[in-house]
């Protein structure tokens, strides 16, 4: 680093940095670098300054004025001159998508990175700061007075990554949530995409090309308007919990979250979504309170446990006395379900100790009754009816004495507002 005595042109800010950092800096003169690679060896001392403001102040105090290396600066090789070249890369990377806020890293050769430790070894300063660090923080402020966008870590829409060994920026763009609540109204409809077992979504034969068991889902009819509108590459659908295929969601619906992957678009009309999820899947879907959401509603939705309501229609040709008589022993009892056949290719075989809460007789005739069912998270209200071949126990079947038959279910209350 070339040096050369000066008069300082106005009085520096108050900066007294301790002598030992003075001694370091003394000690750093000899080496090409550029003044921001200078500041960092010295980036924890003076709160509020830049990098090339703490240079010039310990130049001042050194009686020197610091001037460019002749050649490429020997840790950052002049990365920080063409930040200004990265912000366009981000820029032109960014170009298509809708973004309020992002967050910026960069990727450096390990050996750039080595030099500098070996540098701070050498001049014997402990109040360095990283190049990768300081590099990140100076992209994203330009990058923010640039594009008008949000700089840092909590929630952004995207994330750049400047690779300087390869020149570019990677961008990521990350996902966009909304919530809402479902009804289901059809009884062949799946809650998510189930691929065809035989050629896993590749498409074949047997679903004629689809990759798809099922024509459709909800995750399907509710993700479609949304797509659309997002301009996003796919879909997840996180559901609080989901119902079977042949049972209906009744009542105010399920809780749900969809993720939308990589968006163009983030503001959306959402009561016009809700308006074309009706028209499209008319008698099948409904959704309501569409409203912006976060991943962390994902794990909400995913964690949460509440209590269920059913309606269910039994076959069984059983006196009411004796339904009333079972119902009130099954109550509050514990029941052992063991997994269900139904679903034990895809579930780990393993008892589950499970209450009905409240249950009572709604109507019955000719063989036939309707029971109304609230029970704790996670039981199979099915096998609680009919006994599954003794995979649970008690069952409502052992308690009348009498085999039953399921003829169809319906979910009437997801009881998530009552859960604390």
């Amino acid at each position: 680093m070339a040096v050369r005595v000066v008069v300082p042109v106005s009085a520096p800010a108050p900066f007294e940095p301790p002598e030992g950092a003075i001694a370091a800096a003394r000690r750093a003169l000899g080496n090409p670098l550029c003044a921001e690679c200078f500041g960092r060896l010295f980036g924890r001392l003076g709160h509020g300054l830049t990098n090339p403001e703490r240079a010039e102040r310990l130049a001042a105090r050194l009686g020197v004025s610091l001037s460019p290396p002749a050649g490429a600066c020997t840790v950052c090789q002049g990365a920080f001159e063409r930040l200004p070249v990265w912000v366009d890369r981000a820029m032109r990377a960014a170009e298509g998508y809708e973004w309020h806020h992002f967050t910026c890293g960069s990727r450096w050769d390990p050996e750039r990175l080595a030099r500098e430790e070996a540098l701070w070894t050498e001049v014997g300063t402990e109040w360095g700061e990283s190049a990768r660090s300081a590099f990140n923080r100076e992209l994203g402020k330009r990058l923010a007075a640039r594009s008008g966008a949000e700089g840092g870590p909590q929630s952004p829409d995207l994330v750049f990554l400047a690779d300087l060994p390869v020149g570019r920026v990677e961008t990521t763009v990350l996902p966009v949530y909304f919530e809402g609540r479902y009804r289901k109204l059809d009884r062949t409809l799946p809650q998510t995409k189930w691929p065809c077992r035989r050629c896993r979504g590749r498409g074949c034969d047997r679903c004629g090309g689809s990759g798809k068991t099922y024509p459709t889902s909800v995750e399907e009819l509710v993700g479609g308007p949304l797509l659309a509108a997002t301009e996003a590459e796919g879909t997840r659908f996180h559901g609080m919990g989901r119902e079977d295929i042949d049972a209906r969601m009744l009542g105010r619906g399920r809780p749900f979250v969809i993720e939308l992957l990589r968006p163009h678009v983030r503001t959306v009309d959402l009561a016009a979504a809700e308006a074309a999820i009706r028209s499209g899947a008319p008698g099948r879907v409904e959704v309501d309170g569409l409203r912006p959401a976060s991943a962390a509603d994902v794990v909400r939705v995913k964690e949460a446990n509440p209590e269920k309501s059913y309606r269910v229609g039994v076959i069984g040709d059983v006196p009411v006395a004796k339904v009333n008589e079972a119902l009130t022993l099954a109550v509050g009892r514990a029941i052992a379900q063991r997994t269900p056949t139904r679903v034990a290719h895809r579930r780990s075989d393993r008892v589950r100790t499970r209450r009905v809460v409240a249950a009572r007789l709604a109507e019955a005739s000719d063989g036939r009754f309707t029971l109304e069912v609230r029970t704790e998270a996670g039981t199979y209200v099915k096998e609680w009816v009919e006994g599954d071949g003794g995979r649970t126990d008690p069952s409502l079947a052992t308690l009348v004495g009498t085999p039953l038959r399921v003829d169809f279910l319906d979910v009437l209350e997801i009881h998530d507002s009552e859960v604390t």
